[in-house]
């Protein structure tokens, strides 16, 4: 039985599709059904026409920054709908976003993390030879290496990290706030309205006025780490 917030991804092949909603539908009814009980709620609906073969999905990637802001499950109602690549498919684990196909309901970001374990461990079987091959050569009078310093970490680069951090927050959240103000409503109304879809500030806080100023501002010209 479905429980919590969930963000529904789908996709079609061609322009013609889109237009008719063929294929549209019955991903529709497939998550109705999944959805049918429990307690849940679907904040969104993201809707792509482009072919399983494209890895470039707008659509996907916007699909996947909200369920990132809410914190909200992907559901899908087919696997292939997102991608039938297996390298992008092994991609999903680093986008830290909980997914659910609706005709494959265990295929998740664990099957999927089980698959990553075993493309790294190969991974590491080819970083050990490496580190073999060359303390082979260190043994044989191979001069390894170079200059081992660095630059060094101080309150400036926490600074910057805190700033860039900032900066990704607001370029995420801000086309939905800039969509919104566009629609002639007001901050507070923006604020209530990011709170309401249970978007989450850069700190994890709720929404005010000010806070839907800074992102704004943010956006036209830089400015201090948002809240």
């Amino acid at each position: 039985m479905a429980d919590g917030n969930f963000i529904s991804y789908l996709r079609v092949s061609t322009a013609k599709q889109g237009q008719s909603g063929l294929g549209l539908e019955a991903q529709r009814h497939a998550i109705a059904q999944y959805l049918n009980g429990g307690a849940w709620t679907l904040l969104d609906e993201f809707v792509e026409v482009e072919s399983g073969k494209n890895s470039e999905r707008p659509k996907l990637v916007a699909a996947f920054g909200a369920c990132r802001l809410t914190g909200a499950k992907l559901l899908i109602a087919k696997l292939d709908r997102l991608s039938r690549d297996a390298g992008f498919l092994l991609g999903l684990e680093k986008a830290g976003v909980e997914f659910v196909a609706v005709d494959m309901p265990h295929a998740n970001r664990l099957t999927i993390g089980i698959m990553a374990v075993v493309a790294d461990e190969e991974r590491r079987m080819i970083s050990a030879r490496t580190k073999a091959a060359l303390a082979a050569a260190k043994e044989r009078g191979t001069v390894l290496g170079g200059f081992r310093g660095g630059a060094k970490v101080d309150h400036a680069q926490g600074t910057a990290a805190l700033v860039r951090k900032a900066d990704e927050f607001a370029a995420r959240v801000g086309p939905i706030i800039e969509t919104m103000r566009a629609q002639g409503l007001s901050f507070a109304a923006i604020a209530e309205q990011l709170n309401a879809r249970q978007i989450r500030t850069a700190r994890g806080g709720t929404w005010a006025a000010m806070s839907v100023t800074r992102v704004l501002d943010r956006r036209t010209q830089g400015g201090e780490a948002v809240t």
